[in-house]
């Protein structure tokens, strides 16, 4: 099942551009899309900002921040390398809290046992900062264990 904005239901309500309010650290999000974009702003305001945006708007937030050349990401102040196990657990604290959305719960649950793909998404970690394997693995782990 590929999990793309625009495709049936349940594949499209799993876009990161799909709305469902949840919060990370005590930040409000309105999307995982607004959440992963907030993350290229070391100006902690401007993430709280950005986590309120939703879909392309919130894509669109994020597109002309330069991270790529010192792989480096940003929350609340904390300052995490792309490659480290600390963004990964930052990722994982991200899930479990959208998780909490019973809307979202919901959809997941819909995918029954599907192999969750992400077609659009990029494999490479130091392009973009949830790859396709990021998103799908963490979801997969989510649907069957509930948390992460």
């Amino acid at each position: 099942m590929d999990i793309r904005k625009g495709a049936k239901y349940p594949a499209g309500s799993l876009s990161n551009f799909t709305p469902y309010v949840f919060e990370v650290d005590g930040v409000p999000c309105n999307s995982m899309e607004g959440f992963l974009q907030s993350l290229k702003f070391s100006n902690v305001d401007m993430q709280k900002y950005i986590c309120t945006l939703v879909g392309s708007k919130a894509k669109l937030s994020g597109n002309k921040k330069v991270w790529k050349r010192k792989q480096q990401l940003y929350w609340k102040g904390i300052v995490y390398e792309r490659s480290s196990e600390d963004y990964q657990i930052l990722l994982d604290r991200a899930f479990n809290c959208l998780n909490k959305n019973t809307k979202f719960s919901n959809t997941l649950s819909a995918t029954n046992k599907a192999n969750l793909t992400h077609s659009l998404g990029k494999k490479n970690k130091r392009d973009t900062v949830l790859t396709q394997q990021e998103l799908c693995s963490r979801l997969m782990l989510l649907r069957e264990y509930g948390e992460l």
